[in-house]
């Protein structure tokens, strides 16, 4: 019972986060899973099938207040989803240590990056939607979607920076994005192959669940509430601290 409560806890806390800042669940969720006994493989599909239920709860909420192009949602779906089914087939075969280094690294860059823009997704300017610049675009969510596959958590958060780097969007509307189609799409599409693969932790399962879902929408919802800075400055905090996590972890399985 207490450890059920701790994994409420901690995964409610990590996914309200995740719903403000546009991605990051992992940077608590998935390691309380391994610090419980759960080997990397399993853990990492249990963490996968919470997540969609991350995305379902933010999903209600955005749709309700109508934030999503869904022109641009195919899109985003039809670009990353291919990648994500190819990111699910090498994860098992990369050693965790790269694999955490190299997300680390990157995690880490998007914080900075984000920190060097003061004006980065402040205001919504529209650009890169025909032509070969979508296409562009297109290749980067393809991209994204291999490392969504592929690494254990935080990927959502490149999502995010992408749309508001390539496409203009701001802050408050590309965590929407990354919400409903990462959360929901591809951490579904994700989920189904690496639980095909590795098999899931069920006795957890519903809790984790419930947490995910119920934070989504609390996220979600203080999100809509909130301005672009506020929800800018999250998303800087949770990549920061995601890449100091996972460079610690980097050590200690080094």
């Amino acid at each position: 019972m207490t450890e059920l409560i701790a994994l409420f806890v901690v995964s409610l806390i990590a996914n309200i986060l995740s719903a403000l800042a546009g991605g990051g669940a992992g940077l608590l969720q998935l390691p309380i899973l391994l610090f419980l006994g759960l080997a990397f493989p399993v853990a990492l599909a249990t963490h996968k099938v919470a997540s969609v239920a991350l995305g379902l709860g933010a999903t209600v909420k955005h749709l309700k207040a109508g934030t999503l192009n869904w022109r641009f949602s195919l899109i985003i779906l039809a670009s990353g989803l291919p990648g994500v089914f190819i990111g699910t087939m090498l994860v098992l075969q990369i050693p965790e240590r790269w694999t955490l280094l190299i997300l680390a690294l990157l995690t880490s860059g998007l914080g900075i990056y984000s920190l060097l823009s003061p004006s980065l997704g402040q205001e919504a300017q529209s650009r890169h939607r025909s032509g070969l610049a979508l296409w562009q675009g297109a290749a980067g969510l393809f991209l994204i979607g291999i490392l969504n596959g592929s690494f254990t958590s935080g990927t959502g958060l490149f999502v995010t920076l992408w749309l508001v780097h390539w496409f203009g969007i701001d802050y408050k509307r590309a965590v929407a994005y990354t919400m409903v189609l990462v959360g929901l799409f591809w951490n579904g599409a994700g989920a189904i192959s690496l639980a095909m693969q590795a098999g899931l932790y069920w006795p957890w399962v519903p809790i984790l669940l419930i947490a995910s879902a119920l934070g989504g929408y609390l996220g979600a919802h203080w999100g809509l509430k909130q301005g672009n800075q506020m929800i800018k400055r999250c998303f800087e905090s949770v990549t920061i601290l995601t890449g100091i996590s996972l460079l610690i972890k980097t050590i200690k399985v080094w």
